[in-house]
C-alpha cells in the first residue's frame, strides 16, 4: 500500500510540473518573440509527452498488478521462499536456478497470459526488468484478447 501512496503522490508531482512547463509555454508564446515561441511550443509539446509516458506507466501498473492479483486468487503465484537480501530483494543466483521452469512453462503455453506473467515474475526476481517489462506487457496483451 505504501508503494501505490508513494506512486501516486509522485504522479501528482509529475502532473503538477507538467502544468507549470504547458503553463510557462503559454506564457512565452503569448509574448510574441520568435524565439520565445518556439519555446513555449516545446514547453508544450514536451508535457503532451510526458503525460502520455506517465497515462502509460499508470496503466501497465494497474493492468499487472490486476493480473498478480488474479494468479493470487487462484493460488498460482510463484512462492516466495527464495533467500533476499536486506534490501527486500531475491538474491539473482537463486532465482535464476528457478528460472528455466517459467521459461519451459512459457515454451509449453505461448498464449497463456498466466505462464508469461509468472515469466515476468521470475524475470523480476533475476533482475531483468526490461525482460520482465516485456514479459508482463505480452500477459497483458494476451488477457486483454483472451481473459479465460
Amino acid at each position: 500500500m505504501r508503494a501505490v501512496l508513494g506512486a501516486l503522490l509522485m504522479a501528482a508531482l509529475l502532473a503538477l510540473y507538467l502544468w507549470a512547463a504547458a503553463y510557462q509555454g503559454v506564457v512565452m508564446i503569448s509574448t510574441g518573440v520568435p524565439v520565445a515561441i518556439v519555446m513555449g511550443v516545446a514547453l508544450i509539446v514536451l508535457p503532451v509527452v510526458g503525460a502520455w509516458a506517465l497515462w502509460r506507466e499508470i496503466a501497465f501498473g494497474i493492468s499487472s498488478t490486476k493480473l498478480v492479483n488474479i494468479l493470487k486468487s487462484e493460488g498460482s503465484l510463484p512462492g516466495d521462499d527464495l533467500p533476499h537480501r536486506p534490501s527486500g530483494r531475491p538474491i539473482r543466483s537463486d532465482a535464476d536456478k528457478e528460472f528455466p521452469e517459467y521459461a519451459a512453462a512459457v515454451d509449453a503455453e505461448p498464449a497463456s497470459w498466466r505462464a508469461w506473467c509468472r515469466l515476468g515474475l521470475a524475470y523480476d526476481a533475476s533482475g531483468d526488468r526490461k525482460r520482465a517489462r516485456a514479459a508482463i506487457r505480452t500477459a497483458i496483451a494476451l488477457h486483454k484478447s483472451n481473459p479465460v
